[in-house]
């Protein structure tokens, strides 16, 4: 049943995500973000690690004023909040930081320190997944910047498609770009990127679980090195 919260049950959202994907794989990214701001409205919301800010750019072009949601987990690089502040600051978008429930001193008095460490899933539920699962409830559908070159567990990535764990439409606009693409659209547009990505970082998460990548390795090789891990809960 629909709810003035909810105006569509799971299984319409899903068969909308579903026929969406399939409509708008060859699709720009800039017609799938049109779809999706047409479609949802102030319910549509962008997501963003503050890597850089093309989604957020493009979104904006579709949505001026567009949502923008931030996870700020307490172990961020200084240069990654710099980089939300100049988002926040020049484009025009929205931006709403998040943060876990407790700070890291709180959750190092309950679980020890470097819980990251110890236990990264438990850290990335805790100070990544259960914010984030509540910083989107007012929404219907959320974008992200997964693309399916970055690594062999986003091979798969639709453009469109339904997260069945949050109950909404995820819309990956870029899921079809390549490095040179973004590289493309950074220089066109003068988007704002993280200054680490012109240090050898190729994907830019936590401070403690994050480190420069080596010749050869995938752009997300520097995530979790030397672990199975390979995400943090909130794509798979």
């Amino acid at each position: 049943m629909t709810t003035a919260q909810q105006p569509y049950t799971d299984e319409e959202l899903a068969a909308l995500a579903e026929r969406a994907g399939r409509d708008l794989e060859d699709a720009s990214a800039l017609e799938i973000l049109t779809w999706a701001a047409d479609t949802f409205g102030d319910r549509f919301c962008v997501t963003s690690s503050m890597e850089d800010a093309v989604v957020a750019h493009l979104a904006s072009r579709a949505r001026p004023g567009v949502d923008v949601v931030f996870l700020d987990t307490g172990y961020h690089f200084p240069e990654t909040i710099g980089t939300r502040d100049a988002v926040a600051a020049v484009m025009d978008v929205t931006v709403h930081t998040l943060t876990p429930r407790q700070t890291v001193a709180e959750q190092d008095a309950q679980y020890g320190p470097r819980l990251h460490d110890r236990d990264p899933d438990l850290c990335c539920a805790l100070r990544k997944v259960e914010p984030l699962q509540r910083g989107l409830e007012p929404y219907v559908a959320w974008a992200t910047g997964l693309r399916r070159d970055e690594s062999p567990t986003r091979a798969g990535t639709p453009v469109v498609g339904f997260d069945a764990k949050r109950r909404k439409v995820k819309v990956s606009p870029i899921a079809r770009w390549t490095q040179d693409d973004v590289d493309a659209y950074v220089a066109e547009h003068g988007v704002l990127t993280n200054p680490l990505l012109m240090d050898g970082y190729g994907s830019v998460g936590c401070a403690p679980c994050t480190r420069r990548l080596l010749e050869g390795e995938d752009a997300r090789a520097g995530r979790w090195a030397g672990r199975a891990k390979t995400e943090c809960g909130i794509h798979g």
